[in-house]
């Protein structure tokens, strides 16, 4: 979570409101309603009742306190504003405290597509709608407080669980596909290509996740897919760190995307 950032996060003033220059409201306002555009029938239903509890406002940035409003009134969870990156050990601790880590920047024009970096359209369009589910709100509680009890070593299995449900999840139907990670309903770029027929899907299966490299500055090649939202309180009770050390034992599968080139 801690690498060099291109941004600087907007620190919030003694009464907790952030002032954003109204060219960061017009680049939220236009990826707004691309996506808004993009996601009906792709993303998953529990997600699109959840932005319809939050009401996201369309034309500006919203406030931390008009979301924390509606996700403690449904799942008991809150918003923390945070620098663009923080460690993993912070971000461990916030989740199990029923704190959703929000970067308080938004990504540049040039980056609209897809970014690499969690900014606030990321963390509150991606992510906050499904945290007033109770299933993915349990799952993300759960997984903050394995991630803050776990060895630096676990930690990086942990993260490959992290990236391929709450990031780059997917859900397969009886006959279709939808989106739950906030990785993809966060970008406009990404929504087009996993629906598209280049990408794998593969069921779900806690210790092949665990066991997928990935890279975060391209589209992913594998998504792995669960039955419904429903399906992450029976991930959540399964013996996750035991999957950890079976994927410690196996090794990594091979990558199937190029290795960068630094």
């Amino acid at each position: 979570m801690s690498k060099a950032t291109n941004y600087t996060a907007r620190l919030p003033d003694a009464n907790g409101f952030i002032q954003y220059p109204q060219n960061e409201h017009d680049i939220w306002q236009e990826l707004y309603s691309r996506q808004l555009v993009n996601l009906p029938g792709r993303a998953c239903q529990a997600y699109m009742d959840g932005l319809d509890r939050l009401a996201l406002p369309s034309d500006r940035i919203p406030q931390l306190n008009e979301i924390d409003a509606v996700l403690q009134q449904t799942t008991g969870w809150k918003t923390a504003a945070v620098p663009a990156l923080i460690s993993f050990g912070k971000f461990f601790e916030l989740l199990a405290n029923k704190s959703f880590p929000v970067a308080t920047f938004i990504r540049s024009r040039e980056e609209l597509d897809y970014l690499q970096e969690p900014d606030i359209f990321h963390e509150v369009f991606g992510h906050c709608p499904l945290l007033t589910n109770p299933s993915f709100a349990h799952f993300s509680h759960l997984y903050g407080k394995l991630g803050l009890a776990a060895s630096k070593q676990d930690r990086v299995f942990l993260a490959r669980l992290y990236w391929f449900t709450v990031e780059f999840g997917v859900i397969r139907g009886t006959d279709d596909l939808s989106i739950y990670g906030g990785g993809i309903l966060s970008s406009p770029g990404e929504t087009d290509f996993v629906m598209g027929d280049e990408p794998e899907i593969r069921p779900f299966d806690l210790v092949d996740v665990m066991r997928t490299p990935y890279r975060i500055d391209i589209m992913q090649p594998i998504y792995y897919a669960i039955n419904n939202i429903c399906e992450l309180d029976k991930i959540a009770d399964m013996d996750i760190m035991g999957a950890v050390n079976k994927a410690k034992q196996l090794g990594l599968f091979e990558a199937t995307y190029p290795a960068k080139v630094s």
